[in-house]
């Protein structure tokens, strides 16, 4: 009898302890500031922003920003201790969009081919919204996730934007390439008339492998501000600089971001880029 009970005393602590290892407790899991990480969802974060982040964005008159937020889109399956690549969000200046507003644009696309999405901004709102403004928040939204996650300073990234989102994305991508603080692997430029991308080449000297880096430029059909012929132009600017894959696509659309073809592009990076 006393066998028998001890039995099932053992059957109910193996039991027990699977359910145990199968469900983690809250405080096992992956955490990033406070923030429980679970693939397939995003979450908000807020984080101290360093000195020399807050002098970057302080130019232009700008107020000091002491603490940045940002939001950060998983992939299902998301751990860590894999490569994952990252896509940037930079969103336009115009209408007082900040990059997480256009960072739903770019999350089912994301999902479906293992994609983070990572998009910066502050908790205070700029008197200028320039070029160091997003480049000190941006820097200050990877310092943050390389001090959690070291191993993320080299998984491979894309910059991705629409319209003026697209310019400054091709801005703040030759400026960090310059630094190699990112692991550069493409641009995603949607919507865009005009070619910032050589000229940020040429300012910033990003070097003679940036002119390798993938290009996927986006063209709506009917798109009245971003036209056809615009996207042919800004193409021919970039080859004739010396870029050397530089791909145009165009859809059934008008001055818009087409998740079908974001999909499409992320695919593409992966392919051409080998990770």
């Amino acid at each position: 009898m006393s066998r028998y009970v001890l039995t099932k005393r053992r059957a109910a602590l193996f039991a027990l302890l699977v359910i145990i290892l199968s469900n983690p407790c809250a405080s096992d899991a992956e955490t990033l500031l406070g923030k429980n990480v679970v693939g397939g969802a995003s979450i908000e974060i807020q984080f101290p922003v360093a000195k020399v982040f807050q002098d970057m964005a302080a130019q232009d008159g700008n107020p000091r920003v002491e603490t940045g937020r940002a939001l950060l889109m998983f992939p299902p399956g998301f751990d860590p201790a894999r490569r994952w690549p990252i896509l940037i969000v930079t969103s336009t200046s115009d209408f007082n969009r900040t990059s997480p507003m256009d960072a739903e644009w770019y999350r089912r696309p994301a999902m479906a081919e293992g994609w983070m999405v990572l998009a910066s901004d502050a908790t205070i709102k700029p008197r200028i919204d320039s070029t160091p403004w997003r480049l000190g928040m941006l820097a200050a939204t990877l310092d943050a996730l390389q001090r959690k996650w070291p191993q993320a300073a080299r998984w491979p990234v894309v910059f991705g934007g629409f319209s003026g989102g697209a310019k400054r994305s091709a801005i703040l991508g030759a400026m960090l390439a310059k630094s190699r603080a990112v692991n550069l692997r493409g641009f995603y430029l949607s919507g865009i008339n005009e070619d910032r991308l050589t000229q940020s080449y040429r300012d910033y000297r990003a070097g003679g492998d940036f002119l390798g880096v993938p290009v996927w430029l986006s063209s709506g059909d009917a798109d009245p501000i971003a036209r056809p012929f615009d996207h042919q132009r800004v193409k021919a600017s970039m080859e004739h600089a010396g870029f050397s894959r530089v791909r145009l696509e165009t859809f059934r659309g008008g001055h818009e971001v087409k998740m079908e073809e974001v999909q499409r592009a992320l695919h593409w990076f992966r392919e051409v880029g080998r990770f």
